[in-house]
């Protein structure tokens, strides 16, 4: 036994005084906190910003298309300054029309300009040039403002009420889950869900790592010409044991201080979402029972 410990304390105490380890230890918690706190941060920038209502309409298609847009775009046509600019051009006036709105973004005069033609009635293409082409939710607004405004034209062609087929069609349910187990209410199924792959993906992870780990120590060993000397005075299965618990120990000992930091984390997600500037979202660690607890450290040690 005594043979075993000393296997067991040289394996432990030589991999986490490693420079390997305080690194792995040291990113842990940084991957963890880019989990918790990156994805609420990107989704508060996701949303489409005020430059899409300093935007020019060049309105080609002759039927008022652009101010119908302007408005779609706009959302809320009571609050100042959200009315893009709409002007009416003739299809051969298009071109220099377009040159003059370049120069009114070069200039920061607009941040960009859309045009809207006998094509976009089609349904078939729109054009969007400025300075915010690159944002996703600028885009993604003019967009679905565009393709909004071409089905409230085709509805009024066919004699349908705008205003109520999108009181018959808009639905904006919100639907959410939650567990319940024998001891009540358990929290989000979705975040049930998204924990139980994390955990699965780090135990997969820990196994793959310290299993590598455990594998060049013997080899590291065996061209050293230490396993020789090392099983003349003990037997290969304290040999082994030792190695696989004393590695294990290791792994189990950055999962903890993992654990520990990612919890801490989760505590002070409010104050670091503020202090970013992002609204903070509701998220809580689902119930998680003693045999899970003990199931998850068996299935580490085994594999």
């Amino acid at each position: 036994m005594a043979k075993l410990w000393a296997i067991i304390k040289r394996e432990y105490l030589e991999r986490v005084r490693s420079k390997w380890f305080l690194i792995a230890t040291f990113f842990g918690p940084i991957f963890f906190a880019a989990i918790i706190i990156v994805p609420a941060w990107i989704a508060s920038k996701s949303k489409a910003t005020s430059d899409v209502y300093n935007t020019t309409i060049l309105d080609a298609t002759g039927t008022g298309f652009g101010h119908r847009l302007a408005v779609n775009i706009a959302g809320d046509t009571t609050i100042p300054g959200r009315m893009p600019t709409v002007k009416a051009v003739a299809p051969n006036e298009l071109t220099q029309a377009e040159s003059l709105a370049t120069r009114q973004v070069m200039r920061k005069e607009k941040t960009g300009y859309v045009v809207v033609d006998q094509q976009t009635l089609a349904g078939e293409s729109a054009r969007y040039a400025g300075m915010n082409a690159t944002s996703i939710a600028d885009m993604a607004q003019i967009k679905g403002a565009i393709r909004q405004t071409i089905l409230a034209s085709r509805l009024e062609k066919v004699g349908l009420d705008n205003e109520k087929m999108k009181e018959i069609t808009f639905i904006p349910l919100d639907f959410s889950t939650e567990r319940i187990t024998e001891r009540g209410r358990a929290g989000s199924g979705m975040a049930s869900v998204l924990f139980g792959f994390a955990i699965g993906f780090l135990l997969y992870l820990s196994i793959v790592i310290y299993g590598q780990t455990i594998m060049s120590g013997v080899l590291e060993e065996k061209t050293t010409r230490v396993a020789e000397v090392v099983m003349s005075s003990v037997p290969t299965d304290t040999l082994l044991a030792g190695k696989v618990l004393g590695v294990g120990a290791v792994g189990l000992t950055q999962q903890i201080l993992w654990i520990a930091t990612t919890y801490i984390l989760l505590k002070l997600r409010e104050p670091i979402m503020a202090k970013l500037g992002a609204p903070t979202m509701n998220f809580s660690l689902p119930d998680i029972s003693l045999a899970a607890g003990v199931l998850f450290l068996l299935f580490f040690l085994l594999g």
